[in-house]
């Protein structure tokens, strides 16, 4: 099947890491230009030598920063497409209930939340506008199921983000814009999730892999085919749905 986003426009968010770098290569492997966003501006160097790719250093904890660095954006073009690839557990490790902090549970809600609202907000009149767009999130078996990270804020912020991903594609769905979110299994994407695969200890990592009908853990690559689809024509009258791509869960 062959999909093509030439003459189309994205912005996507955690573009310095495994998974949303790997989203970036793929819509331009398909003809898409994409702004590509994070707080890591040196990490967007993976970037470099990407045709149609510009980089934009963005706090997406911060509206006003988004809705400038939107601004600048949208001052050179129209955009067709939002993928929030950012969140993450940004540095966290599980631990008690009795030890969450109002900064920790921020932080995560920050990043896996409140990025994408306001990068939502900002695209969405011009979307509007154009009769149409996609908009699409990235959550986690975590926003379906508790967390094996252990970190009660971000099985929260993820199941808050399943939440907005719902009531957008209520809300924007007569305007011509599809929102759906894609919901990975275990990914080893970053230097995180490698220091969280290498803290289970080869029990529980032969035990979570015995889980998977695949037996093997997710590539960004999985994640990023995905996005694809659901990016393009082929999904038209696809909204509303959270997708796990997993590798399949007994």
């Amino acid at each position: 099947m062959q999909i093509g986003f030439a003459g189309r426009r994205f912005v996507v968010t955690g573009a310095a890491q495994g998974i949303g770098a790997a989203i970036v290569a793929e819509l331009v492997d398909g003809g898409a230009e994409v702004a590509a966003l994070d707080i890591d501006g040196p990490g967007m160097a993976r970037l470099d030598g990407l045709p149609g790719v510009t980089q934009h250093v963005c706090d997406l904890g911060s509206r006003d920063d988004v809705r400038a660095t939107i601004a600048t954006i949208l001052s050179t073009g129209p955009v067709h497409g939002f993928v929030g690839s950012a969140g993450g557990v940004r540095g966290q490790v599980g631990g008690p209930l009795e030890d969450v902090t109002p900064e920790s549970w921020q932080a995560i809600f920050q990043a896996n939340v409140e990025g994408t609202l306001w990068c939502v907000q900002a695209l969405v009149p011009g979307m509007k506008a154009a009769g149409g767009g996609r908009i699409i999130t990235i959550s986690s078996g975590a926003g379906l199921k508790p967390s094996l990270t252990g970190i009660q804020a971000y099985c929260s912020a993820k199941h808050a983000l399943v939440g907005l991903t719902r009531q957008l594609a209520l809300e924007l769905g007569p305007h011509g814009i599809t929102v759906n979110s894609v919901a990975p299994g275990f990914v080893l994407s970053n230097p995180s999730t490698e220091r969280q695969w290498a803290a289970f200890g080869s029990d529980r990592q032969t035990q979570i892999l015995g889980n998977i009908h695949m037996r093997r853990l997710g590539a960004p690559q999985d994640i990023a085919n995905m996005v694809a689809f659901l990016a393009s024509d082929r999904a038209g009258w696809v909204s509303g749905q959270i997708i796990q791509v997993d590798g399949g869960h007994a």
